[in-house]
């Protein structure tokens, strides 16, 4: 998620005394999401939006969580959040994981809770460097820290994967 931007007296720039500078960073954001609340996304706008590169990332964490698994999450539990657009959501009795689809780029927003948060910590040296920032840089909160990584290689693929597995052990086949 993108961070509010900051004057350099460190006040919003919802506050400053230019809200032509934060409508501009608004509509930056705002451009950057499907925000077309009538339709929700279809395999050919998710393709032409976030990149054939994506989309095949995209397709390949669908692919990992129905072959792992199955049965458990509803297939299409899309969410539209205003001005954040639509999303794809993961749960069942809680969050797994949501899918962002952004302008040429994918992000996976995992909630790590204090066990899985332990259990990560555990196997930090195997983790990519991009992953180990994300995870370093993200706030905890009450009801834990919340990743959003950018699923930009095969290295964050695999790193994701990992991470699900934590979340919630893959079913046996």
């Amino acid at each position: 998620m993108i961070c509010p931007m900051r004057s350099a007296y460190g006040k919003s720039m919802k506050s400053s005394k230019s809200p032509s500078v934060y409508a501009r960073y608004m509509a930056k954001e705002s451009s950057q999401r499907i925000l077309d609340k009538t339709q929700k996304p279809d395999e050919v706008t998710m393709s032409n939006w976030i990149g054939p590169e994506n989309y095949e990332r995209w397709k390949q964490i669908h692919q990992f969580i129905e072959s792992n698994y199955p049965g458990i999450f509803l297939p299409g539990d899309w969410l539209f959040g205003g001005k954040h657009g639509w999303v794809l959501r993961f749960k069942k009795s809680k969050s797994f994981c949501t899918l962002i689809p952004e302008r040429n780029r994918l992000l996976i927003q995992i909630v790590l809770g204090r066990m899985e948060r332990e259990k990560v910590e555990a196997i930090w040296d195997e983790l990519s460097p991009g992953v180990c920032n994300e995870y370093t840089s993200a706030t905890t909160y009450h009801d834990g820290k919340w990743l959003a990584i950018e699923v930009d290689s095969d290295e964050a693929m695999a790193d994701i994967k990992r991470l699900l597995a934590i979340k919630r052990k893959p079913k046996r086949t």
